[in-house]
């Protein structure tokens, strides 16, 4: 069942604001959690391998177990209605046969086509440097969670980016390869219990250029 409160993109856009401290008494149910994610996933990514990986961390028992690793972002750990963690996958690749068999089945992709481009995939992935490879899934990883910020708006929830945690520490203490697993961001959701602030933005001249 989708729950969406605002569909007005320019308010959800131009209203989103970082918020550290939320109404406790708001929890965000498994279904409509995964809502959400679900809309999160249709972010784009290299190659369709989609590498993000999400942990919900919305028990009393997970956030006891992100407090000591979050030392400086507890009120959004404390009040949150979830705290999710994202990952890139440095293994994505795995899922490659599954994304693209599943794409024929649905009438996406000629067969043809599909073995054309694994075998091309297969290959390049082969020879990948672990550095190129993990910067790609640190930028998919990372369309995914301003995605999810801006669905979490359209869900009348509110968020915030979290950077500074225990990134060496994060994937082992909920149970994740640390080898495969890279730390993107943690990022808060829930029900605002106060007015976020406004801030200022460069502007565009500072910023772009036409050439």
């Amino acid at each position: 069942m989708n729950k969406v409160l605002n569909n007005d993109f320019a308010a959800i856009v131009t209203g989103r604001r970082s918020i550290r401290k939320y109404d406790s008494t708001v929890k965000i149910s498994r279904e409509e959690m995964t809502e959400i994610l679900r809309e999160t996933t249709l972010a784009p990514s290299s190659v369709n391998m989609q590498p993000w990986r999400f942990v919900v961390i919305e028990s009393p028992e997970g956030k006891a177990a992100l407090a000591p690793l979050a030392k400086f972002n507890q009120l959004q750990v404390e009040t949150s209605a979830a705290v999710i963690a994202i990952f890139g996958d440095l293994d994505n690749f795995s899922y490659a046969e599954e994304i693209y068999s599943t794409a024929v089945e649905r009438g996406f992709m000629p067969a043809e086509v599909k073995e054309r481009q694994l075998a091309a995939l297969t290959q390049h992935f082969s020879v990948l440097p672990h550095e190129i490879n993990r910067e790609t899934v640190v930028i998919d990883a990372s369309l995914a969670a301003m995605q999810l910020m801006l669905v979490a708006r359209e869900h009348g929830y509110d968020t915030n980016p979290i950077g500074g945690y225990e990134k060496d520490k994060i994937a082992e203490a909920f149970g994740l390869e640390k080898e495969r697993y890279v730390p993107v961001m943690l990022l808060s959701i829930g029900k605002a219990a106060e007015e976020g602030y406004s801030s200022v933005r460069l502007p565009i001249e500072t910023v772009a250029q036409w050439k």
